[in-house]
């Protein structure tokens, strides 16, 4: 997510705490902050799968394999 677009998230914040929001700007807002939410879990998914864990017998398990296999859905 570019800066502008986190801009213009805090724009709409304050906006809708003063005058409040038109239905075309709610829906802008809503959408902004969802893509911004997706932005983030991604951000974290790709670091998790980066991360590799040594148990205490020395075997050494990466967390992304482990997240996949858990994963059902």
């Amino acid at each position: 997510m570019d800066e502008k677009k986190i801009v213009r998230i805090n724009e709409l914040y304050h906006k809708s705490k003063g005058e409040g929001l038109t239905a075309e700007e709610k829906e802008e807002q809503q959408a902004l902050r969802q893509e911004y939410i997706d932005t983030i879990r991604n951000n974290v998914r790709n670091q998790l799968e980066h991360v590799t864990v040594v148990n205490p017998n020395g075997t050494v398990v990466s967390a992304g394999k482990n997240r996949k296999k858990k994963r059902t859905h």
